[in-house]
């Protein structure tokens, strides 16, 4: 998931360090044009004056380009960063059965969809940013450190990196509640944004139960839940702009002023002893704009550990999905357990101490329980016997576990004791209570979940596919709409399966 040494991220964040070391040297050299341009003007040489004016035109297109290059490097590097880290999630989001896991079995995560899209892209952006807003005010303050050390010494410089570090740690403390809120900003909008896709996905069932009122007030209470989170959070920011604003812009302005004054309010001072005024002030705009530059950067610096405060709010969030995710994969979950009888006494069942074993043309059950994942013992100990060729009928009221033995047999819930013989995944074929229609054309919503290439390696061609159609009834559907990729088809296709079921 890194990016090694010769990744295109690594590539990316090598083009930005080097437009930040370009537009900082950019910034120096008009600092220094500027001023000349003013001079020439003060001093009225109209000579001077064109040569400098002339020097700034034939450099703006470099330094737009420097401005533009460094734009398009961040773009670029928070793209692949986000690429990178999607597709790592995915891999593991999608490994066997980790997406149901996640959502049936594992009670950690309870907005996958939000962690996985918003809060992937805001942490990858945060991250690039990050890079950006704090590499450029570090460079800044060391090119303009060096230069004003040539011209008014190292005491300057000094008190600016002094005070950099003092009013840092200062700020550090104070956002410290940062990271805490911005989390729970981050699921808050993802709890409302799931009442909304719930609403969506069950719209005909709260419909049926006529549901709308009782649905608007779950909406609405989670939507004033964020909004009061999100009132607490912007009055904290407020506060927080007013002391960032203080300690990270004025009080270094006024620093920087104090440091650049020295030099001449100091009358006895060396450096200016034979200088004519016109002298003193090319002297001071050019050493007065670096010192604010510098200020500027460091105040940049300063409000960076902002950035980091809410980056880390972002880390926490992508990390607690990873390390889930992972646990998943290794076959671990957490899930609250119901106690029976509400008893205060320890489970007696583990998920996963179960046996499987596969084997062709038979299932069977060997005192195996069945148990819901979070504890709820529906059958304590099942055994039975199924070979190939045999018809089976599974009956019972709502709730008895008809659903769940398959749930078991599909290796979707887990095994919590006894034997599971059963043939491999690939050789059983489940049809589950819901339809399910993919996103795609008629072609994918027959063949699914493969794909039109294996469907080509299996040997099984489109004139198979229509006399299946035919069987159905439905093959009337493939003239009318246009051929097996017609998308219009699967809608078709699904609207006739319900009216005619």
């Amino acid at each position: 998931m890194i990016p090694g040494w010769l990744s295109i991220e690594s590539w990316y964040l090598v083009m930005v360090a080097l437009s930040l070391i370009a537009r900082t040297y950019a910034d120096v050299w008009m600092i220094q044009n500027g001023t000349a341009i003013e001079s020439a003007i003060i001093g009225r040489d109209l000579e001077l004056f064109k040569i400098h004016l002339f020097r700034f035109i034939y450099a703006m297109p470099a330094v737009s380009a420097t401005n533009n290059l460094l734009k398009y490097g961040l773009s670029k590097l928070k793209l692949h960063f986000r690429v990178r880290l999607t597709n790592h999630l995915y891999e593991k989001y999608l490994k066997g059965f980790t997406f149901y896991k996640m959502s049936n079995l594992d009670n950690r995560i309870s907005n996958p969809d939000q962690l996985l899209t918003q809060d992937v892209e805001k942490f990858c952006n945060s991250v690039a940013d990050l890079y950006s807003n704090l590499s450029k005010p570090v460079m800044d303050v060391i090119i303009y450190s060096l230069k004003l050390t040539n011209s008014i010494g190292i005491q300057g410089p000094a008190t600016m990196l002094l005070y950099l570090a003092i009013s840092g740690l200062l700020l550090t403390r104070v956002r410290r509640p940062v990271a805490k809120l911005t989390m729970k900003e981050q699921r808050l909008e993802g709890e409302y944004r799931y009442v909304n896709t719930r609403l969506i996905t069950n719209s005909e069932e709260v419909a049926f139960y006529q549901g709308n009122k009782r649905e608007h007030n779950i909406i609405i209470a989670t939507f004033k839940k964020m909004v009061s989170h999100a009132n607490s959070f912007i009055f904290f920011r407020m506060q927080m702009g007013f002391i960032d604003s203080i300690i990270a812009k004025y009080v270094a302005t006024v620093c920087g002023y104090l440091v650049v004054s020295r030099p001449f309010l100091n009358l006895a001072h060396p450096r200016h002893l034979h200088s004519t005024k016109s002298e003193l002030l090319e002297d001071y705009y050019k050493s007065g704009r670096m010192l604010v530059k510098m200020a500027e950067a460091t105040g940049r610096i300063v409000l960076a550990g902002r950035e980091m405060t809410r980056l880390s709010g972002f880390t926490a969030r992508v990390t607690e999905l990873m390390q889930v995710l992972d646990e998943l994969n290794k076959g671990s979950y957490k899930r609250t357990m119901v106690i029976e009888n509400g008893l205060n006494r320890p489970f007696p069942l583990k998920p996963g101490s179960g046996k499987i074993i596969f084997k062709d043309h038979m299932i069977m059950f060997d005192k195996v329980p069945l148990v819901t994942p979070n504890g709820d013992v529906l059958i304590k100990e099942m055994t039975f016997e199924v070979h190939s060729g045999m018809n089976v009928l599974v009956c019972g009221p709502n709730g008895c576990g008809k659903s769940s033995l398959f749930r078991t047999l599909g290796e979707l819930w887990p095994l919590f004791g006894g034997t599971l013989i059963k043939p491999d995944k690939r050789k059983l074929f489940y049809v589950p209570q819901r339809p399910y229609m993919a996103v795609g054309s008629l072609r994918e919503q027959m063949i699914y979940p493969d794909v039109y290439v294996d469907q080509r390696a299996k040997n099984i061609s489109d004139a198979q596919l229509e006399d299946i159609l035919e069987k159905v009834q439905l093959g009337y559907l493939l003239e009318r709409e246009g051929g097996w990729e017609s998308v219009k088809v699967c809608w078709l296709f699904l609207h006739h399966f319900f009216v005619t079921y």
